[in-house]
């Protein structure tokens, strides 16, 4: 599964897997406890392959930033936790994407995206190579 079925939504903690479409808007189900609960298109919702984080020459995919978290720790979890201080975020981040945005990247974007990560790592949700090449072999 890419990162085009998984979903943020604004005001519910964690992901959610998108099961199916509705007349009023989908199903999706929670990566942290595998309920299902319906979303209205009214809902403010976010799809994690339309998430960049921005750097100071360009944005950079999420995919991306998932990406050289996971090279830089070798597939496994953060060495940081999401609910580490500021200082301690911005360090490990800037590990990470050296050239990112300070004044418009914010410790709260930083927990997100390292609470993110090590939800997918978990669920076994970051091989996005392989997803992608399928992808492209199908079409």
């Amino acid at each position: 599964m890419g990162l085009e079925k998984v979903l943020a939504i604004s005001g519910k903690p964690g992901l959610f897997k998108l099961v199916t479409q509705t007349r009023t808007g989908f199903v999706a189900e929670s990566l942290i406890d595998k309920k299902r609960m319906s979303v209205s298109i009214h809902q403010n919702v976010s799809l994690l392959s339309e998430i960049a984080i921005y750097t100071l020459s360009e944005e950079k995919p999420l995919r991306e930033v998932f990406a050289l978290i996971k090279e830089k720790e070798n597939g496994a979890q953060t060495a940081v936790g999401h609910k580490e201080s500021k200082d301690k975020l911005e360090e490990y981040f800037f590990g990470i994407l050296p050239d990112y945005d300070e004044d418009r990247v914010y410790a709260s974007d930083i927990k997100k995206v390292i609470q993110w990560y090590n939800l997918l790592q978990k669920h076994d949700l970051l091989d996005f190579e392989e997803t992608e090449t399928s992808t492209d072999e199908e079409e």
